[in-house]
């Protein structure tokens, strides 16, 4: 029996309230108006930004200077979830570049296609990202989810913690059906942030030096950027030495602990590289560490890229690092287009270009969310993909 037209009724990981454990329950979602697209959620990743959207304590600020835009903060009730992957249950009026059926991985960065940022091949960040995604509802101004008769909002545009949700036609991207979902659901988010961070940022080069601060899912995912982009010597460097042997197997020469050290770790990594790296990619979120990380990079060309988000503070930047020919950049999405690009790393995994297997360490149900949580914050799981079950009505 088709469901297109109709209101279904399923369950979803609903956050009543900041830093409660999210609750299971059963929510009604709407369905897709113009320009929109219902998708049956299969798989979803459990990702850092899921909990800071859940554990929002910062005081409410300009949205501008939002350290993650298009994140809603404080817009409680919400379904959280942005790094999935599912089947397009039914579309809306208008709608071209999917149809039910297709396998597809909703993006919490749109591409529109028409604003001034899609249309320039060196930017990807989509005007939209920031005009609809900020209020935790659709462009219209309202939800397609309810439970026990209240209004949901919507997380990042995508809401992947729920059996069913609702995005923008703007952001989903059409993927090769044979593609494991379980698996790709990562390139939602962590693991096309981390591997273009390397690729498309820093552009690293054969034969270079690298050093990667933070190993959990995204820093893992910049080390086999920066092996695939043929570099020499790849540096990992975090102070949870637990990590230190999966990390090798992603391609890390060798792992620094700065809690071993006497000296800071700029200094470390500089003596060890005979003056720096050629490029370091920071994926902790942490000021300091990004200060470690401009730093240990070498004069003439020695390359920082910013990958973690940090809620306030800023680095310092003395005019001659910058006048001695060191760069520093920022990556966000990996510099990736989402409609254009996720299809092509989709096909690098099916082709086993990218291996996604080590990256996860659970999968569990819906229902152990809250677990999937508690195993992120104890740095045990580079990755736990909550499988959904699907009980709708």
């Amino acid at each position: 029996m088709s469901t297109a037209g109709k209101v279904i009724t399923c369950r979803a990981a609903v956050a009543w309230e900041a830093g409660k454990p999210l609750s299971i329950e059963e929510i009604e979602v709407a369905p897709p108006k113009a320009h929109e697209v219902r998708i049956k959620i299969v798989a979803t990743g459990v990702c850092h930004t899921d909990a800071y959207g859940l554990r929002c304590i910062l005081e409410p600020i300009d949205k501008d200077d939002f350290p993650f835009p298009g994140v809603n903060l404080g817009t409680f009730p919400m379904i959280l979830g942005h790094e999935g992957a599912g089947i397009v249950e039914s579309t809306g009026e208008g709608v071209t570049n999917v149809e039910p059926g297709d396998a597809v991985i909703p993006l919490w960065l749109p591409q529109c296609g028409k604003c001034k940022s899609c249309l320039d091949p060196n930017n990807n960040i989509c005007k939209m990202l920031r005009e609809n995604q900020m209020l935790g509802l659709m462009p219209d101004k309202t939800s397609r989810f309810t439970c026990k008769g209240k209004q949901v909002f919507h997380y990042m545009g995508t809401s992947t913690f729920s059996e069913y949700t609702v995005v923008m036609d703007i952001s989903v991207a059409k993927i090769d059906s044979a593609a494991p979902l379980n698996k790709v659901c990562l390139l939602g988010c962590g693991f096309s942030t981390g591997y273009g961070a390397a690729i498309n940022s820093a552009k690293v080069k054969p034969l270079s030096t690298c050093a990667v601060f933070g190993l959990g899912g995204v820093g893992l995912s910049a080390v086999l950027g920066c092996k695939n982009a043929g570099a020499s010597r790849i540096i990992g460097v975090d102070i949870n030495k637990d990590k230190f042997e999966k990390a090798k197997r992603f391609g890390v020469t060798e792992c620094i602990n700065p809690k071993d050290h006497s000296k800071p770790i700029h200094e470390v990594l500089r003596e060890k590289t005979d003056g720096g790296v050629n490029f370091a990619i920071e994926c902790t979120g942490n000021i300091d560490i990004m200060q470690s990380a401009l730093e240990c990079c070498q004069t003439g060309g020695g390359t920082c890229v910013i990958v973690g988000g940090a809620a306030a503070g800023a680095i310092s930047v003395k005019p001659f690092h910058l006048l001695l020919g060191r760069i520093l950049k920022g990556s966000f999405f990996g510099g990736w287009k989402g409609v254009d690009d996720i299809p092509k790393l989709v096909n690098e995994c099916i082709a086993k270009k990218i291996s996604l297997e080590n990256l996860v360490s659970f999968t569990l149900p819906l229902e152990k969310v809250n677990e999937a949580f508690e195993l992120m914050d104890a740095g045990k799981s580079v990755r736990t993909v909550l499988v959904h079950q699907h009980h709708q009505n």
